[in-house]
């Protein structure tokens, strides 16, 4: 079963091309025009194993806040795919992660409902040309269209760079692991419900 999921999305704003395979080994090709999103993205694949091609044109010339939401929301929306019914699924996971000073800790849930809670606190407006309060909202826009739960927070850290690095790597990681498939129920559901769509 391959695990592999294309998403476009065009608007007035963005246009957004994402090719994400669950079951890959980490290569990433990231276009946004956002070095910094470029980098935490390329992160994001290379420590979940995932294999992502991701290409984004924004209104950078208003701020980067559209390229940024655009982007996670077909990130998205290419887990909640590639995922299908979710059977066999590990579903919950997570992951803390350092970065020197930072250490991050990102919690999922595949279940279906989307929630999104953060513990993030940022010493400074900016990471490169992106606000701080946008790489918060990047995993808010993730969890809502990928349908999970997702609960992160930044235990400490000095230097935003690499605390905006830490939770993309812990989020990954949650994800690798939340993804897995459980050879002791190849075909089930991991519900009481027996459905998580």
């Amino acid at each position: 079963m391959k695990r592999i999921a294309e998403v476009s999305r065009v608007t007035g704003e963005t246009e957004v091309a994402v090719t994400l395979n669950l079951d890959g080994t980490g290569q990433a090709d990231v276009q946004t025009g956002l070095g910094m999103l470029d980098h935490l993205l390329t992160n994001f694949a290379v420590h979940g194993l995932f294999d992502l091609r991701l290409a984004a044109r924004g209104d950078l010339h208003v701020d980067a806040h559209h390229t940024v939401e655009d982007t996670a929301l077909c990130l998205g929306i290419a887990f909640d795919q590639a995922l299908g019914e979710r059977r066999g699924i590990v579903r919950i996971a997570d992951s803390f992660v350092p970065m020197d000073e930072a250490l991050a800790h990102v919690v999922i849930d595949l279940s279906g409902r989307p929630y999104a809670a953060l513990d993030v606190r940022w010493n400074s407006p900016a990471v490169g040309a992106i606000p701080t309060s946008v790489i918060t909202h990047f995993f808010e826009s993730l969890a809502v269209a990928a349908r999970c739960n997702l609960h992160a927070r930044l235990l400490y850290g000095r230097d935003d760079h690499h605390q905006a690095e830490a939770l993309f790597k812990a989020c990954a990681r949650a994800l690798e692991r939340a993804t897995r498939l459980e050879p002791r129920r190849p075909e089930q559901v991991p519900s009481t419900k027996g459905r998580l769509t």
